[in-house]
């Protein structure tokens, strides 16, 4: 997209017109406040589809974040038994640890899985000139927004039941959690314009999505994991997501100062990475699709 300015012209002579081309973000606000009456209908129409003649309907937008946190806890804190060490300064609720780094990582899982299908499974529309595709991959990214917003509501429930009181750093989470957002709208951008071309995608993905949980300090502190692999964690830049998270969900203050200089800044970098080479990608959807 570019603007035109009139530049100041001699006598005789004919205005120039000086194109200037607007920024790459620029661009994705004003297409998102142009289209955003169209975003919003693409999403509810998202989460009608999704649960359309199944018999708990909607109810399982609920029900799914319940079940996969049931699951992880009752593994982790009641199967393998593991306990916060108390002689620590990080003791505390195990509970609590492990569902604020598990819910925005579950988060940025969905909205990666879907957004593998996002373009290819709207060939009709995409084959349309005057349709930007690019509130395709936005409207999965947002869709996938109410599961984590319903898990955070059930776990500052648990906090409240079992502390009487919910830390103040909890009033920061929708700042987080916007940050966190930008990231998973460029990776959404990302997946949906490769995944055009590389089918397989989608299964790498999925298995990533499973696996990368283990990978990341959701389930176990940072000091459990062996020195010489201790590396990998402050390699990962989705851990600093989670480290971020647990300062506000479970410490209740900032206990790693580093991982807010990052995550924006990587936040930043995805939605940059993604929205590029969606750009640059779509010219071609309509053939290959």
């Amino acid at each position: 997209m570019e603007r035109d300015f009139t530049g100041d012209s001699k006598v005789g002579q004919p205005n120039r017109v000086i194109a200037v081309p607007e920024s790459l973000f620029g661009s994705l606000y004003g297409l998102l406040t142009l289209h955003r009456e169209l975003l919003w209908e693409l999403v509810k129409r998202e989460l009608s589809d999704r649960y359309a003649g199944q018999w708990l309907g909607a109810l399982w937008v609920v029900a799914h974040p319940l079940l996969m946190m049931a699951v992880y806890v009752f593994i982790f804190a009641y199967v393998l038994q593991v306990r916060m060490d108390e002689s620590r300064a990080m003791s505390g609720d195990y509970t609590t640890y492990i569902l604020s780094g598990l819910i925005p990582w579950l988060a940025f899982q969905e909205a990666m899985n879907r957004s593998c299908g996002a373009v290819l499974s709207q060939a009709s529309l995409v084959k349309q000139m005057v349709f930007p595709v690019e509130v395709l991959p936005i409207k999965v990214v947002l869709a996938a927004c109410v599961t984590p917003m319903i898990a955070f509501a059930v776990l500052g429930t648990y906090v409240f039941a079992t502390k009487q009181a919910v830390p103040a750093s909890y009033a920061f989470l929708p700042l987080l959690f916007f940050i966190q957002l930008v990231g998973m709208v460029g990776v959404g951008f990302l997946l949906s314009a490769v995944s055009v071309y590389f089918r397989d995608l989608k299964e790498i993905v999925q298995v990533f999505g499973v696996i990368g949980a283990f990978f990341m300090p959701v389930f176990y502190l940072p000091d459990w994991v062996p020195s010489v692999l201790q590396p990998f964690l402050y390699l990962n830049p989705f851990s600093y997501f989670i480290w971020c998270y647990q300062d506000l969900l479970f410490f209740g203050r900032v206990e790693h100062w580093w991982a807010w200089v990052v995550a924006p800044v990587f936040s930043s970098a995805l939605l940059y990475l993604g929205y590029r080479t969606f750009r640059t990608l779509k010219t071609m959807f309509a053939n290959v699709l």
